[in-house]
């Protein structure tokens, strides 16, 4: 169960084509985002869509994988864990971000219908 307390699996699509960047230390890594979508029935009996935005990041051979792979709409499967930054902005206030670190990546194959 330790394996349980930081885990997030999701299944979502780009919202656009991986940003690609090197460390100092030639290390690669890429960012992207995947929005989930939630089907439900609000109160008044219409169905409701409700889109998530997540940011997430992947490292080292994944990082390879998501340059060569992955385009804005791509169908995911990924399993990270939460990581929590902090800094702070121009005007002085803390700002904290969320992302999720990739430890496994799957691709889908499908597309985003428009």
């Amino acid at each position: 169960m330790y394996s349980l307390r930081n885990k997030v699996q999701l299944i979502g699509n780009l919202g656009k084509s991986p940003d690609i960047k090197k460390t100092e230390s030639g290390k690669k890594l890429v960012k992207f985002s995947v929005a989930t979508n939630e089907m439900f029935t609000n109160l008044k009996g219409e169905k409701v869509k409700e889109t998530q935005w997540h940011n997430l990041v992947a490292w080292g051979k994944l990082a390879d994988v998501a340059e060569k792979y992955l385009n804005k709409g791509s169908e995911v499967a990924v399993e990270g864990k939460l990581i929590t930054k902090d800094y702070t902005d121009k005007e002085g206030n803390k700002k904290y971000i969320t992302e999720i670190q990739v430890n496994e990546l799957l691709l889908l194959g499908g597309k985003a219908s428009a």
